[in-house]
């Protein structure tokens, strides 16, 4: 019996299909790379200016403090005021240490206050300067209930002088909901404090603010 003819044809390799799968190639992925914060959604606040500082029935607007007293209400602070140089027409408060001040400086110069975070309608922040001694005397008794007041409630805190009354009165708006909601800064009542009073923060006896109110020669 003759054997069977060796077939001559080449052995073809398959290629892979399209359901094959091909190894990806090893290496840095592009998702590292791809944006996951919006341009309007940036987590950098913007810091307020320096903040200005007013008592609350100065201010001859409705008034809001701020609703956290132990974060955004200062303790007792001392302050003076120093006297206003050429083309000044008024002094300029400073913060000032009070050992410095008992040791040089007579006792009614220094007043003592605290100091809270408010704004006016419309975002307009500043510093509300708060009584926190002589309570007997009714003007700084009625600026410290308005400013207490103001804590919860919009609040417009007004001298009685024209109707020959000492003291504040409380007026209130139509509608509390009259103005925007508070959006209150984030930064510390420290912070503002310190950017508020730059330069006028009295810790030595070689500032010139405590030069000023000693009568001391100081150097052009």
């Amino acid at each position: 019996m003759s054997a069977t003819p060796k077939s001559t044809a080449t052995q073809v390799t398959s290629l892979p299909t399209s359901t094959d799968t091909i190894p990806k190639p090893e290496g840095l992925s592009i998702d590292r790379f791809r944006s996951k914060r919006s341009l309007l959604a940036g987590n950098v606040e913007t810091l307020l200016p320096p903040l200005s500082h007013s008592k609350i029935g100065d201010t001859g607007d409705y008034v809001r403090l701020h609703h956290d007293e132990d974060r955004y209400w200062s303790g007792e602070l001392c302050f003076v005021t120093v006297p206003p140089a050429a083309k000044q027409k008024k002094g300029d408060l400073h913060l000032i240490e009070e050992d410095l001040a008992v040791q040089n400086l007579p006792s009614k110069a220094i007043t003592r206050q605290r100091i809270a975070l408010a704004t006016k309608p419309n975002g307009r922040f500043f510093l509300c300067l708060v009584p926190s001694q002589n309570l007997d005397n009714i003007w700084n008794a009625t600026a410290r209930d308005g400013c207490i007041e103001a804590r919860t409630r919009w609040v417009w805190v007004t001298s009685r002088a024209a109707e020959n009354v000492e003291g504040y009165a409380m007026i209130f708006p139509k509608a509390q909901t009259a103005f925007a909601e508070i959006e209150w800064p984030k930064q510390t009542l420290s912070e503002l404090i310190e950017a508020a009073f730059k330069g006028r923060m009295i810790v030595d006896t070689e500032h010139p603010g405590f030069l000023r109110l000693i009568g001391a020669e100081q150097k052009p």
